[in-house]
């Protein structure tokens, strides 16, 4: 099946919207859907797009205030006790403030609440390193049971949240907070679980995930004027990985590249690594953050000085795949 893109992609007239703003429009329809959904939030309703399911159910929201740990151990009780929670903070405080809460009482006990880590990443811009959430993926993939998320964008948050209401598992998704560009449509699939084939190729495959899939999207187009044929793959959920569609694609280039807005350590690179070096050896490239605290600045500067813009990725694939044999089983 091929997977609708946007008809502007790459044109002036793309689109651009926040993921947290399809997490709110996805909240508030499952809301609709069933009256089992609840919505508990620390202090940050607006910011994170929570405001819409506050306004429709006002009886079905918590606000539980600057309290994090209680927000996800309330969280779990009223999962405990029937209930479908949606907690939402920026991600540096949930999960970084209450890692151990989530671990002890929601992971731990197979509990169904689904945390929302907005702010993530380096599209926090000037708000600086404080709020820049780099670790979560590597948190919140460690963990036992729990599922992880990174849309691509607003469309697909929206239906990311559709589907994490109905999965039964403890799960985290981390949104962004600056407007990112839209590559899927209404019609584009999504599933928890499963990646996708955006664009076919040969000798490399580009893996991503969350906002930094539209960046390989655009490194591709570059490479294709050099003569590197890339494939294209999104993954926006991290665990559990499709193991079947990463495989596939990494047999058929022999190379594969990894980018994440995050840290590589521990996170969504690492995770393709872990699987490759079990299941098909062969080389791989990570894109993220190195081993850095985010700084204060426009999103577009700061992808320049950590070396993650289109252009620096692209410069850098070319010169690794010119040293770097492909591997063949």
């Amino acid at each position: 099946m091929t997977y609708p893109l946007h008809p502007a992609l790459f044109s002036d007239s793309a689109e651009l919207e926040p993921t947290r703003a399809g997490f709110g429009r996805g909240l508030k329809a499952t809301g609709e859907a069933n009256e089992q959904i609840v919505a508990l939030c620390a202090d940050l309703t607006d910011s994170t797009q929570m405001s819409l399911f506050k306004e429709a159910f006002p009886n079905r929201f918590i606000e539980i205030g600057v309290a994090e740990q209680n927000l996800v151990t309330v969280a779990s009780g009223m999962a405990r006790a029937g209930k479908i929670p949606f907690t939402s903070s920026y991600a540096a405080f949930s999960p970084g403030r209450n890692w151990e809460q989530i671990r002890t009482t929601i992971a731990l006990n197979n509990q169904p609440v689904k945390i929302i880590g907005s702010h993530a990443g380096i599209y926090t811009g000037k708000d600086g390193a404080t709020h820049q959430m780099l670790e979560d993926i590597a948190l919140m993939r460690v963990l036992p049971n729990m599922v992880v998320i990174a849309p691509g964008d607003s469309l697909e948050a929206e239906k990311a949240t559709r589907a994490i209401a109905e999965n039964n598992k403890p799960s985290y998704m981390r949104l962004a907070r600056e407007k990112t560009p839209i590559f899927s449509t209404a019609e584009s699939p999504f599933e928890v679980g499963k990646a996708y084939v955006l664009r076919e190729g040969a000798s490399v495959s580009l893996m991503g995930t969350g906002t930094m899939t539209y960046r390989l999207l655009e490194v591709a187009n570059i490479l294709a004027e050099r003569n590197i044929d890339a494939e294209v793959v999104h993954v926006p959920t991290i665990k559990p990985l499709d193991e079947e569609t990463i495989l596939a694609s990494a047999r058929k280039t022999g190379r594969v590249v990894t980018a994440e807005e995050a840290q590589i350590a521990g996170g969504f690179g690492g995770a393709i690594t872990e699987l490759l070096s079990e299941a098909l050896p062969m080389p791989v490239k990570r894109f993220g953050m190195q081993g850095r605290f985010g700084e204060s600045g426009d999103p577009s500067e700061l992808f320049e000085l950590f070396e993650l813009s289109a252009q620096q990725i692209a410069d850098s694939i070319t010169e690794w795949a010119e040293k770097t044999h492909r591997y063949h089983q």
